[in-house]
């Protein structure tokens, strides 16, 4: 890759979903715990929840991108939606994502527009293209949401 690198993270894993990840300095910890749905206690987040989150701020923050560009400063919202699947190729699991955007007081129309915009700037998007279904959608702002 050639590049410029412009920031570098990780993260460590112990206990797999049934442990703790945190960053390589302690100064974010979280525990991971098998959701209930899939037999665990479900006593910390998971994996699912921590890619939601991540992915959830990079496509806000590239939605504000196209915003800033067009000066727009309506209020927004994003909710991205993960879902495990079970894979029948390997067994295995997989995953897609739903991401909702909601604009205040933005016609739906210009929401999906910029919706579709941000999803092809957004790092996470590009990085997940061709790997896993994702579907963008504009949806009505929703206060306090």
């Amino acid at each position: 890759m050639s590049e410029k690198i412009v920031y570098t993270t990780a993260a460590v894993n112990t206990g797999a979903r049934a442990g703790e990840s945190h960053s390589p300095d302690h100064s974010y910890e979280v525990n991971i715990d098998v959701p209930k749905e899939m037999g665990g206690e479900g006593n910390g987040t998971n994996p699912e929840q921590l890619f939601a989150m991540g992915y959830s701020a990079c496509y806000h923050a590239a939605l504000d991108h196209y915003k800033e560009e067009e000066n727009i400063d309506n209020d927004s919202q994003v909710t991205l939606t993960v879902h495990l699947h079970k894979d029948p190729e390997d067994g295995g699991f997989k995953l897609s994502v739903e991401i909702e955007v909601g604009m205040k007081d933005m016609p739906e129309e210009k929401v999906q527009t910029l919706a579709d915009k941000a999803h092809t700037f957004c790092p996470y998007s590009k990085a997940t293209k061709g790997n896993m279904d994702v579907t963008v959608k504009a949806i009505p702002y929703v206060e306090g949401k």
